[in-house]
């Protein structure tokens, strides 16, 4: 991944609010952590004039790092898209993969068809943190007769050692577009947030748990 697609993408992120900072009322996630900084890679999809572009680079990274796969897959639910739009720029049959199989019919938990083993499968997902959700739609593949070696997501938090960790355990090779580091540079470069905020999302980023000890109470004061 260049500097250049990197930052390009983190700047398409940031003007169609795609990611978020807010230092003084803290995202909750379902987990119940808290955050200064909330990614919707979701929303993208609303912006053809920048999806475009963002998926223009999607192949380009997939044909230079992940040599001539067979198929492209996407992960249900936001994955799905990401995969439709780069399935069609590379010119390749595409599956998605459902987190349980569907319940009547063919019982099916991969969608569309791939009748012969040993073929190449790249996942297709919005986004990573840790990349713990991954190992079901990588199962399903492999169990399926796929060769899964690498993954693409539009962004990756990198911030978590567990997200390295993890796709180490799974065999996987990880490419991404661009990162939080990526979107904070952007941000400081072109002055999208006050100093203040930029210094509490420079801070979480480097130390996510001291962070949410010290605040904690922000949420509280703002319900």
């Amino acid at each position: 991944m260049s500097t250049d697609v990197a930052k390009n993408a983190a700047r398409i992120l940031l003007d169609t609010k795609s990611v978020l900072f807010n230092a003084e009322k803290p995202f909750v996630f379902t987990s119940g952590r808290i955050s200064p900084v909330y990614t919707d890679c979701r929303r993208l999809i609303a912006f053809p004039e920048e999806r475009d572009i963002l998926m223009d680079y999607a192949a380009d990274i997939i044909r230079d790092k992940c040599g001539d796969p067979d198929y492209i897959a996407g992960g249900e639910t936001a994955g799905i898209p990401y995969a439709a739009f780069t399935a069609d720029r590379l010119k390749k049959p595409m599956l998605y993969v459902r987190k349980k199989p569907k319940g009547f019919g063919r019982m099916a938990q991969i969608e569309g068809c791939m009748d012969e083993e040993g073929k190449k499968v790249i996942l297709v997902e919005d986004l990573q943190t840790d990349g713990g959700s991954k190992k079901v739609f990588i199962d399903v593949l492999r169990d399926a007769g796929a060769i899964v070696e690498h993954a693409f997501v539009i962004f990756h938090y990198g911030i978590f050692d567990a997200s390295e960790e993890n796709m180490k355990k799974l065999g996987l090779t990880l490419h991404a577009l661009t990162t939080w580091w990526d979107v904070l540079d952007v941000a400081k470069e072109e002055n999208y947030f006050d100093a203040d905020t930029l210094s509490s999302v420079e801070q979480f980023l480097n130390d996510p748990e001291g962070w949410e000890a010290e605040n904690k109470h922000r949420v509280t004061n703002a319900g």
